[in-house]
């Protein structure tokens, strides 16, 4: 039988440097959590450093503060900044010499590896596509996602998870192609489980592009290296038989947030049955471990960040939202994939679709385990 992860430490790569460019400008909270982010990550790893986009007087204060930034961060001034109610079209026309625009075009110089950004998703991938271009062969770039599951690593992956509300047959096979490449880079796995997502697993249920895709991926997989074990319902999300889920945009998304919204929703129902009583906050305390290993499980923050598969550079969408832990997950995320070419993988990937695969190269996995 086959081995699904490589454990072979000579397979794996010694870390590089990478250097992360950030639009300090898009989130919620401005850039003083996205800057505490970048102070968190370099502290954890010396080989990142950063180009920060943004109001240069406001970050050269911010990185000031952050002795572990010294000399590892540079700052670019952006004057514009796209903002959550933008839309798409208007980011396209009027977006060049914000702080988006520009941590997405250092990418495209080669100045950086990875672009991190908390804004606006629409304007984000729109801009991206428009800078770095679709990887040829890709209809439609997808946003891939790690799911907390049962597996050994920990995550599954999902795709697409919002980058577009539509996906037809072919898209789905692109999809599931880009998700395994992503698996066998970002968990290590050498031989990934891909399912489609439906709502049964009955060959007979879900729409004519679902069986269509069904058919397309189960073919593909006989000589790319990644098994499909068909339909997966939505209970597998957490699962441990599935690797790599592939879905549509609109679906993906709204798993996506009812997963983080139970997420919270638990850990507020468990705080408030802990609080209940005297007797229930002994007993809290004699469960302190257990509960924070539990909250450490399901913290929506740990897989904060989203990959835009599909394109010719590597950028990563962090919640507009995210704290300083949130940030730093996705800087993580983006320092890992920074390790290796991540969008050749892909390119190679999708290439296969028109002859047999042997693999994504000797330093396959090598990227995720590196980051300190």
């Amino acid at each position: 039988m086959m081995a699904r992860r490589s454990h072979n430490s000579a397979d794996r790569a010694m870390p590089k440097p990478v250097t992360v460019s950030v639009d300090a400008m898009g989130g919620d909270a401005g850039p003083a959590p996205i800057v505490a982010g970048m102070a968190w990550s370099a502290a954890k790893n010396p080989d990142i450093s950063f180009i920060v986009f943004g109001n240069s007087e406001t970050l050269e204060k911010l990185v000031s503060k952050r002795s572990v930034l010294a000399g590892r961060c540079e700052v670019r001034h952006a004057a514009g900044v796209v903002t959550m109610d933008t839309k798409p079209s208007q980011a396209m026309r009027n977006g060049k010499g914000t702080s988006m625009w520009e941590a997405i075009d250092a990418v495209k110089s080669g100045d950086a590896q990875v672009c991190v950004s908390c804004g606006n998703t629409g304007a984000l991938m729109a801009m991206s596509m428009l800078r770095l271009r679709k990887i040829p062969g890709i209809n439609r770039p997808a946003i891939a996602c790690l799911w907390p599951s049962r597996n050994p690593g920990g995550f599954n992956v999902m795709l697409d998870a919002g980058a577009d509300i539509r996906a037809d047959a072919e898209d789905l096979l692109q999809y599931a192609l880009m998700g395994s490449s992503y698996a066998r880079v970002g968990l290590g796995l050498e031989t990934p489980r891909v399912g489609l997502l439906n709502v049964g697993t009955e060959e007979h249920k879900g729409r004519a592009e679902l069986k269509l895709a069904h058919d397309m991926i189960a073919d593909a997989s006989k000589s790319a290296p990644f098994e499909f074990i068909g339909y997966v319902e939505g209970g597998d999300l957490p699962s441990d038989r599935v690797d790599v889920i592939v879905t549509d945009g609109f679906t993906g998304n709204v798993a996506l947030k009812t997963g983080e919204g139970t997420a919270k929703l638990i850990s507020e129902l468990l705080k408030q049955a802990f609080n209940y009583s005297a007797l229930s906050r002994f007993a809290a305390l004699l469960a302190l471990p257990s509960l924070k290993r539990l909250r450490k499980r399901i913290d929506p923050r740990r897989v904060n960040g989203g990959v835009f598969l599909g394109l010719n550079g590597s950028v990563i969408k962090s919640h507009g939202s995210a704290d300083e832990t949130g940030v730093s997950a996705a800087i993580k995320l983006a320092f890992e994939l920074g390790q290796v070419d991540f969008p050749a993988r892909v390119a190679a990937r999708v290439a296969s679709l028109s002859s047999p695969v042997q693999g994504d190269g000797p330093d396959t996995g090598q990227a995720y385990g590196t980051s300190k």
